[in-house]
């Protein structure tokens, strides 16, 4: 028995936002906006809020997979959308429980864990190993369940704008995997303080009360600094996690040869043309580090009428994010220019889709419906990648797989899987085209009152078999304290209510 990911399951909200549309209210070319961010991207709706979402998500992970609510030994929560500063995913327990007694069901285990984890969007990677953990020792023989959702948004005109997204993803977790085997000892891990990158300091909350009584999460972020992070990340969680695998095979391993043994790769995506790019710039950095591939290097680099040497300089640099400090300007600009000349150059020939379409190309089409998840967009992709495999009469048994997760220039985790041989039927309970659904196409109107918190403006989508937010605590005392505390309702299906 291997241990890993036995099912996966979505909740999405039903409110969307066609990029098509948001192209033509903002005079933006909806070619481009396609072919870089992607489609759609979903909204929390009136009396949804982050926590909603994610129990959302555990509901249907329960019911889809006939999960025995007292095996459950650990509900980890990773998100970077917690509104509350003390409880976590004890609220999504409380949920649970409420509408398994709906149903007639077993409550959740009362010495179940319930510990949040938060790191950007890194969150519920962490939430996974330290699930993987716990069932390797004071938990064998019980079933973790990590839940991970968010709610990105960001500031109206910014470059973060289309990037937006709502949505939770649940993962069962085992210690016989049904889906996808996970090997910790082979994986890596990456982390290096970056000042601003991409962060939330509570100094933002410093705003009028929104109607809906949500606190909007707008991020602190600068576009092409992250865009360099990430590519840093991604370079050295590769290089500590191949380092493992060289170790395994011996001397005579080539870091490289990883890129052409992996089957499929599942990145961290906040947007489509992301993981692309942070993979292809792996490539070229194990390139630059061995003999031989220098010398592809310096081929492709006379093909594209770069100059060699000065690539190779870049690629050997030591990484340009060392130390507490940022110089606007010289750190905010691409730090990797001639990588992205070659980059755009490789995009025409053959080698990017042996490079990119094969490997990252699996469940990835789908994706562009969903916008940026934060700590739900790497399961969200497994998820579609297995979803497509069972759909299209794929045979990915067996097969060696990637999941590199990123937490905003700061942190980054690779994890190598393999699809579990009976991944057929545990695959085929995935609910990505369900929890797509038909959704609520938003006007300019709908979609900036959303934005600013006016839900009253927005038509309440119809609910059932799920949890919204009742009410909003008020009271300051002193007879009894509530102010901010989310109050939850489960809706039941139209047959129980």
């Amino acid at each position: 028995m291997v241990p890993g990911i036995s099912g996966l399951s979505l909740y999405l909200p039903q409110y969307r936002v066609l990029l098509e549309d948001w192209s033509e209210w903002n005079g933006e070319p909806w070619g481009r906006v396609q072919g870089v961010v992607g489609r759609s991207f979903r909204m929390r709706g009136p009396n949804q809020s982050v926590y909603t979402l994610a129990a959302n998500a555990v509901w249907r992970l329960i019911r889809d997979y006939d999960i025995d609510p007292s095996r459950v030994g650990m509900l980890a929560f990773g998100t970077e959308s917690s509104s509350d500063n003390s409880a976590g995913a004890i609220i999504i327990k409380g949920m649970i429980n409420d509408a398994l007694l709906a149903h007639g069901r077993t409550e959740l285990a009362r010495d179940c864990e319930v510990p949040e984890f938060k790191h950007a969007c890194l969150g519920g990677v962490y939430g996974l190993k330290a699930a993987l953990r716990y069932l390797s020792t004071d938990g064998a023989g019980r079933l973790a369940i990590v839940v991970c959702a968010d709610i990105a948004e960001y500031a109206i005109g910014s470059s973060g704008e289309p990037t937006q997204g709502a949505g939770a993803v649940a993962m069962l977790v085992d210690g016989d995997a049904k889906l996808l085997e996970i090997d910790l000892a082979q994986s890596g891990s990456d982390s290096e303080y970056r000042t601003a990158d991409f962060r939330k300091p509570f100094a933002r909350f410093i705003q009028p009360p929104r109607d809906d009584g949500q606190i909007q999460d707008l991020p602190v972020f600068n576009g092409r600094y992250s865009t360099s992070c990430y590519i840093d990340a991604t370079r050295y969680v590769m290089k500590a996690m191949l380092a493992k695998r060289a170790a395994r095979r011996g001397d005579e391993y080539r870091p490289v040869d990883y890129f052409d043994e992996v089957d499929a790769v599942f990145m961290h995506r906040p947007y489509h043309r992301m993981p692309a790019t942070g993979w292809v710039m792996a490539y070229l950095f194990e390139l630059a580090a061995d003999h031989a591939g220098r010398e592809q290097l310096r081929g492709y680099c006379a093909d594209a009428g770069i100059d060699a040497d000065a690539l190779l300089a870049e690629l050997a640099a030591p990484s340009p994010f060392h130390g507490h400090g940022v110089t606007v300007g010289k750190d905010t600009e691409d730090v990797f220019p001639l990588a992205k000349d070659l980059r755009q150059h490789l995009r025409q020939t053959p080698l990017w889709e042996s490079l990119v379409g094969q490997k990252l190309g699996l469940g990835s089409e789908a994706m562009r419906d969903l916008g940026n998840l934060y700590t739900a967009a790497l399961p969200a992709w497994l998820a579609s990648g297995l979803r497509q495999a069972i759909d299209d009469g794929l045979d990915v048994a067996g097969q060696e797989w990637l999941a590199l997760g990123y937490g905003s220039g700061d942190a980054a985790e690779a994890l190598p899987m393999r699809v579990s041989s009976s991944w057929h039927e545990a695959a085929a309970r995935i609910n990505f085209a369900e929890a797509l659904g038909t959704p609520t196409d938003l006007s300019k109107e709908e979609y900036l009152a959303l934005h600013e918190g006016r839900t009253s403006q927005v038509q309440a989508a119809p609910a059932h078999d799920e949890f919204v937010v009742d009410r909003v605590g008020t009271l300051d005392g002193p007879e009894f304290y509530d102010l901010g505390i989310e109050y939850y309702r489960f809706l039941g299906s139209p047959a129980s209510s």
